[in-house]
């Protein structure tokens, strides 16, 4: 299966279970755009264009990769791209009931638009960025979990808002 995927999310902050679904959605699509959301119903700790700069970072040696963003229905962005397909990570039955809804949303919005559930290697299928901000949060090491140009910025912004509040 060749062409363009889309593989939307928050990403704050990328994880290394972003980029084992970004793999080994390479290993499928010629074209794999990682699309950071404008999403309303979170409040993320990096902004749009710190979430951005990282994923470019991490991925500027995966051939195939475009880092971008967009606002409003991921089916609208996909669209405007020319993609038949999104990319959805699936870690454990907890995201299966929200993951499916959305693809069935999706489905009705746009029949030709496909979505691929992917699930990570055992190693991150627990992991999620929620959890890597609280154990970097409290002061831990996570580099086990993300990349250092991502936990170097974690603990900057942490530092920083963590300095403001004393």
């Amino acid at each position: 299966m060749k062409g363009i995927a889309i593989y939307p999310g928050t990403f704050d902050p990328v994880t290394y279970g972003h980029l084992d679904i970004l793999q080994r959605s390479l290993e499928i699509f010629d074209h794999v755009i990682v699309a950071v959301a404008h999403n309303i119903r979170k409040s993320p700790l990096f902004t749009v264009e710190e979430r951005m700069n990282m994923l470019k970072e991490v991925t500027r040696d995966f051939p195939g990769v475009e880092v971008d963003h967009f606002n409003g229905l991921v089916i609208s962005y996909a669209r405007s791209k020319g993609a038949e397909v999104l990319v959805r990570g699936l870690r454990a039955v907890s995201d299966f009931e929200y993951e499916l809804q959305m693809a069935l949303t999706n489905r009705k919005l746009a029949e030709n638009i496909k979505t691929v559930f992917m699930m990570p290697s055992a190693e991150y299928s627990f992991l999620s960025s929620s959890i890597v901000k609280e154990i970097s949060r409290l002061g831990r090491n996570v580099s086990c979990f993300v990349p250092e140009i991502v936990e170097q910025q974690l603990q900057k912004k942490l530092w920083n808002s963590a300095s403001e509040i004393i």
